[in-house]
């Protein structure tokens, strides 16, 4: 029987994903001057006030107040009617070393006895319904936000945008499993005063839904059938980012990852260093979900990998989706057999210890571009470092090795 399935995202300005990048942004400027930093850095802000706290263990110095103002002024809180601005809000910063408990377990002799830092369960989901391999309801509701922050950046058409946005989009499914059509969409979006409800949803669906049709042409043809649009349903949106709502690090654990489809561990990712299997190990379940969905080993798949703090091998390794050509042990065994889940080995083969994460804290952790760029950070006597990553690795498509022994 058919049915409806709902996913949602939000802007790089809504209050959590502010919190997210700022997390993010200060684990990278430590990255950049010291490989292997360890960092758990957590971030509040509300109205006019950011605080960070956490644990840091690295070499090298990172004004963190000026990593955080630099980073609300890219999101784009630059005045002082939001009651939250860039230059204008108070930070206070609580960050100590890591715990000497904690440590002991992740810092061995050689690099490949390094232990899990703390225990869990994390996982990777891929399906073929995009070309991402992403849920279609997760990639185009982050398609939405996305593209609306673009035309709030431009600045030449919806001039009254503020930062902070949110998507939702329900799709209808075949018994199967395969997308139909849209069912609703829905669009909150911050705005200056004076401007009506009826004029956003106007320009929503006369601007932005257009742009986004343009970006990827199943979109396209999805929005050219009847589905409901809500545009701002509590007719007005000018309360907004952090002075609207409190916002944490780590609370958009679903956003960041697959929309509520497969499953989440719960452990969230910003602000901590790859030694932290939260983060590491959700990525390589992706990596490994991803590549097998690929190759045609099934239509969408689910892999758990569980670990104990301390404990390089993982505790298990599990299997499930569906379309699935061969057995789930045959799957486990392979996993096994060809990727290293050690957290040692997981960070050499996509390269975490580079300072890449500040990317991933706004529109999703999964399904984005695999690419090269050069970033810039500032050592301790102000001098720019240029350093050249890789970003999301764990979205590399691969050529599987012995995969015709499983098939």
């Amino acid at each position: 029987m058919a049915y409806l399935f709902t996913s949602e995202s939000v802007s790089e300005g809504h209050p959590d994903k502010v919190a997210d990048q700022i997390s993010d942004a200060v684990l990278d400027h430590f990255l950049a001057q010291d490989a292997d930093a360890h960092v758990a850095c957590e971030t509040m802000v509300t109205t006019g006030q950011v605080i960070i706290a956490g644990e840091v263990t690295a070499k090298g110095y990172v004004d963190v107040q000026q990593v955080a103002r630099d980073t609300i002024q890219r999101i784009g809180y630059t005045k002082s009617e939001y009651k939250f601005e860039a230059e204008g809000c108070g930070i206070l910063t609580a960050l100590h070393e890591q715990s000497a408990d904690i440590a002991q377990g992740v810092n061995r002799q050689t690099l490949e006895q390094q232990g899990a830092g703390d225990q869990g369960m994390m996982f990777g989901y891929a399906t073929n319904e995009t070309d991402n391999y992403m849920p279609l309801t997760l990639d185009m509701a982050h398609t939405l936000v996305y593209t609306l922050a673009r035309i709030r950046k431009d600045g030449k058409q919806m001039t009254y945008l503020r930062p902070d946005a949110k998507s939702q989009v329900t799709m209808e499914y075949s018994d199967d499993g395969q997308p139909i059509r849209i069912d609703t969409i829905v669009v909150s979006t911050q705005h200056d005063p004076g401007v009506t409800q009826a004029q956003i949803a106007k320009d929503i669906r006369e601007i932005l839904l257009p742009e986004v049709a343009r970006r990827d042409q199943r979109y396209g043809e999805l929005l050219k059938g009847d589905f409901k649009l809500l545009v701002n349903p509590t007719g007005q949106f000018v309360i907004g980012g952090p002075h609207g709502d409190t916002g944490l690090t780590g609370r958009k654990i679903i956003v960041d990852t697959y929309g509520g489809r497969g499953a989440h561990g719960g452990g969230a990712f910003s602000g901590k260093d790859p030694s932290k299997v939260d983060r590491s190990a959700a990525y390589m379940a992706r990596y490994i979900a991803k590549n097998l969905v690929a190759a045609g080993v099934a239509r969408e798949m689910l892999v758990q990998l569980s670990y104990a703090i301390g404990v390089a091998e993982p505790v298990s390794v599990y299997v499930t989706g569906e379309g699935l050509r061969v057995s789930r042990e045959r799957i486990e065994q392979y996993i096994r057999t060809h990727f290293d889940l050690t957290p040692a080995g997981i960070i050499e083969t996509l390269h975490l210890k580079s300072p890449i994460y500040e990317e991933t804290a706004r529109y999703g952790h999964m399904g984005r571009k695999n690419e090269v760029v050069t970033k810039h950070f500032k050592d301790e006597n102000g001098h720019d470092i240029a350093r050249e990553v890789e970003l999301f690795t764990w979205e590399k498509v691969i050529n599987l090795s012995d995969l015709d022994q499983l098939m």
